[in-house]
């Protein structure tokens, strides 16, 4: 096993590394965007240039959640879900050009940021990879969406693995960047050589009251670090991140973002009533669904080697290697080969 797949051991839960051949996508067309693009699909983003415009506000489970949405109402739904240290610009580029095809695409921000709000102060600012799932599927009921193309980076990844994997009934395929992140807190217990576990830091340092105090206070100077530290060749402008960072202003972030983390570690407790799900989440449950997964060849974040997952997904089935200097934030940085997972994924479900 490899030092990358034993970074992600955590997450595979001891999934041997196996090759698995892919099962090939028909090419798809023009996306039709009016963007500046490269060969490998990277866009330089003009500050101002590219906006959402004016938001919409739903309430949805336990959250008044805030959402850009593009597109024809009628059109097939697409949930496009950001990770951290992000927020829904990762897919600013990304939705346009999904919107111009016909599809309806939905955008929100997690719990604890932007505009998403909780709707009482009594429940628990809870972090945990099976609530933000909820949070999703809360969403698409309240937005009338019975089933959808979920797409993910970071965060938003593990994410949408988890609605694939325990309602499958209501995703229609996947898009996944760096494939599949369900983990458990067992799991998470097996340590890792230093070197691996050097690149979890933060996940450290927020299991600290020092950590949770340094955030608050450095939040945007921390964001801006991680940027760096997992995108080393995207040259992302002042603008381009403070659009990004006004999400992390969010009240309930700090809290949410520091139980995360600390529920990994086993560290934090979570809700009861999310337990069952939990169970099930540390079987590693198989993803059926048509699914495309994608890699930047430059991501400096932790993340599993495609060999260690590639058995993961039982449906049809792509991995695709963006190249340029991609980093972590995907979509954010190649919204065209982003997009055009999307639109070929939708083909095959």
């Amino acid at each position: 096993m490899t030092e990358q797949i034993d970074l992600h051991r955590r997450h595979l839960l001891g999934v041997a590394v196996t090759t698995v051949a892919a099962v090939q996508f028909a090419t798809a067309g023009s996306a039709g965007a009016q963007l500046s693009m490269t060969k490998t699909g990277a866009t330089t983003i003009k500050p101002g240039t590219n906006s959402f415009g004016p938001l919409k506000q739903v309430t949805a489970g336990v959250l008044n959640v805030g959402y850009a949405e593009l597109g024809p109402a009628d059109g097939a739904p697409v949930i496009l879900l950001h990770g951290w240290p992000y927020d829904i610009h990762t897919y600013v580029d990304v939705a346009p050009i999904l919107a111009s095809r016909g599809f309806r695409v939905i955008v929100p921000y997690l719990r604890g940021y932007g505009s998403t709000q909780f709707l009482s102060s009594e429940t628990p600012r809870n972090g945990q990879q099976a609530v933000v799932a909820v949070d999703v599927i809360a969403l698409m009921d309240a937005l009338q969406i019975d089933k959808a193309i979920v797409g993910g980076c970071d965060w938003g990844a593990r994410t949408a693995n988890i609605v694939a994997a325990l309602w499958p009934e209501r995703c229609k395929a996947l898009v996944s960047v760096s494939g599949y992140l369900i983990g458990s807190q067992e799991a998470n217990k097996m340590p890792l050589p230093p070197k691996a576990e050097l690149q979890w830091w933060y996940q450290y340092y927020f299991a600290t009251e020092r950590g949770q105090a340094g955030y608050e206070k450095y939040r945007r100077d921390f964001a801006r670090l991680i940027w760096q530290i997992a995108s080393p060749q995207w040259n992302f402008d002042n603008a381009t991140f403070e659009r990004s960072a006004t999400a992390f202003d969010n009240p309930d972030h700090v809290d949410v973002v520091v139980h995360n983390y600390r529920w990994r570690l086993g560290l934090a407790e979570g809700e009861p009533q999310y337990d069952e799900l939990e169970q099930r989440l540390a079987k590693a449950p198989v993803i059926a669904v048509p699914t495309i997964t994608l890699e930047g060849d430059a991501n400096g974040a932790p993340h599993p080697d495609p060999s260690a997952y590639a058995k993961m997904f039982s449906g049809k089935y792509e991995h695709r290697l963006i190249t340029g200097g991609t980093g972590h934030n995907l979509p954010q940085e190649a919204p065209k080969a982003f997009a055009d997972a999307i639109i070929q994924v939708a083909s095959l479900a």
